[in-house]
């Protein structure tokens, strides 16, 4: 784990939505990200593009509720604003959240996390273990909607090589099926083609975490190596009919360490991390985390 990055969540379980917050340390982390569907929807899109000057976010959030679920991150802001976190200007910090959205209207009563919410998930961020589960942006989350939808939730997963380390976050919510790497179904229905008119409301959000340091063309490389590994476990992937959000973020406290292995570490931690949320559709159980 990346002990220097805080989670937050939100949960409203009647209505099957809710906030996840990644909080970055001091003057924020580095980031960029990759897009890939025809409706993201998202926060401070443009500014993680690799050409912009601003290069560090203070926080990101993923949230359900579609557009109006963004919200939450003004709540996050707002919360970051009070502690005195945020880009320095003239006149005083302003935070820079990120955030990107998820449909979950489908599974619980049609309600969205809001500023609220996302104060509530910045203010009781720590660090250690990111919530699991039916929590969180997770809470409301579904794959194989080409049928009738099926439970998936939030994931986590971590992997190390030479000191190197890579931490994933992911909300899976796309309109295809779950596999994990040996081929076996997790989450869906098994049907390799959805048929016309699959519905449009699908997204999935992951995030890599990283402490090697990066600059933000390679941050906005390895957002796509996330991508990639989207399409080694969801099947189909980045369709007509999703939304997929990938996000690379770097404390770069950590030894210095080449791009080749980052993109296999990144595409690694993000699979895994599908597959655990794919799996936490099991279970209405919560993983021990942050209380929400």
């Amino acid at each position: 784990m990346l002990e220097a990055i805080a989670f937050g969540t939100w949960t409203d379980e009647e209505a099957a939505t809710g906030v996840t917050v990644i909080r970055c340390p001091g003057a924020g982390c580095l980031a960029s990200a990759s897009f890939l569907g025809p409706a993201p929807g998202s926060r401070e899109a443009a500014l993680l593009a690799p050409e912009k000057p601003v290069e560090r976010v203070n926080a990101l959030v993923f949230t359900g509720g579609s557009a109006l679920g963004l919200e939450a991150a003004s709540g996050v802001a707002q919360r970051l604003s009070e502690e005195g976190v945020g880009h320095p200007t003239r006149v005083r910090p302003i935070p820079i959240v990120a955030a990107a959205v998820i449909y979950d209207l489908l599974l619980g009563k049609p309600a969205w996390p809001g500023l609220e919410a996302g104060y509530h998930a910045a203010a009781n961020a720590r660090p250690g273990p990111i919530p699991e589960g039916r929590v969180g942006a997770g809470a409301g989350a579904s794959a194989g909607k080409y049928r009738t939808p099926v439970p998936t939730g939030q994931g986590a997963a971590w992997v190390e090589e030479g000191g190197v380390r890579v931490q994933a976050l992911a909300v899976v919510n796309p309109v295809g099926d779950v596999y994990d790497e040996a081929g076996r179904l997790v989450a869906g229905h098994g049907e390799p083609r959805p048929r016309p008119g699959a519905p449009l409301e699908n997204t999935t959000l992951v995030a890599a975490l990283l402490e090697a340091p990066i600059a933000k063309p390679q941050a906005t490389l390895l957002a796509n190596a996330a991508q990639a590994a989207i399409g080694r476990v969801i099947r189909p992937s980045h369709t007509p009919w999703d939304g997929d959000a990938a996000f690379v973020l770097s404390t770069g406290d950590g030894p210095e360490a080449p791009l080749g292995l980052l993109s296999v570490l990144v595409q690694e931690a993000v699979a895994a991390a599908i597959v655990r949320a794919a799996r936490a559709g099991r279970s209405r159980e919560r993983a021990r985390g942050p209380r929400s």
